[in-house]
């Protein structure tokens, strides 16, 4: 389904410049939308764990009209760490999980620094379950989203080498020349637009507005439509 391409290729963010020291625990809903559809909601964290470990996962639950028949779920998570002086969100383990009314599948990665491979397990096939070398810098889809934001001025191009789901690729990103207003759930925001084209039919894009721990908006053009809109956020401590 396009829904479940959608929520792999998330764009996960955090504020600009962001450290170890300030990373903060937050907790952010989202209205989910495909075409014109209201679908149902997701949320975002970011949650402490053992130190210096983080842990930031996304789910998005289809639980209105016709996808919401089908009880689609999913839920990505990344363990990692900040390395080098918070350049490096280093990326520990992974695990996404789908699940629906006629189907269930899950796939975990691991990311071993001193071997230098990562590795998919679960319902993965035989040739992404095939070890990936590792370089430095390379991170998960949530952590690249976070670096994104991190690195993101107005004008810019960004580049990071993905290592995700049994697979490395270079991702490229731009970044508007100004903030837009950007309205959602009746509030006003002033958001840099940070774009991904794949091709000239798949687009996907995120908008993030100064001290909002998170998306103001996330958009995947392709076929079809898919939007996620702030709701509301919150801290966590």
């Amino acid at each position: 389904m396009r829904l479940l391409t959608f929520i792999a290729a998330l764009v996960l963010a955090l504020p600009a410049s962001a450290s170890a020291d300030e990373l903060a625990p937050f907790h952010a809903t989202y209205e989910a939308w495909y075409g014109d559809r209201h679908v149902g909601e997701a949320t975002m964290r970011l949650e402490r764990r053992e130190p210096p470990n983080w842990e930031i996962d996304l789910e998005v639950r289809a639980n209105r009209g016709l996808i919401g028949l089908a009880r689609l779920n999913m839920l990505q998570s990344t363990l990692f760490d900040v390395h080098h002086d918070g350049n490096f969100f280093r990326p520990l383990t992974q695990r996404t999980v789908r699940k629906a009314l006629l189907f269930g599948r899950s796939a975990d990665g691991i990311y071993d620094w001193h071997s230098r491979t990562a590795q998919w397990s679960g319902d993965v096939s035989e040739r992404r379950s095939q070890p990936v070398p590792l370089e430095d810098g390379d991170m998960s889809a949530l952590l690249i989203n976070l670096a994104v934001i991190r690195d993101a001025e107005p004008g810019a191009t960004l580049r990071y080498r993905y290592v995700d789901n049994g697979r490395a690729r270079e991702h490229e990103y731009q970044v508007s020349e100004a903030p837009e207003i950007v309205k959602v759930a009746g509030m006003s925001y002033a958001a840099l637009r940070v774009s991904r084209i794949e091709d000239d039919d798949d687009e996907m894009i995120v908008w993030v507005a100064k001290g909002v721990p998170t998306p103001i908006r996330i958009v995947q053009r392709d076929d079809d439509t898919i939007d996620l809109r702030l709701i509301e956020y919150r801290g966590t401590e």
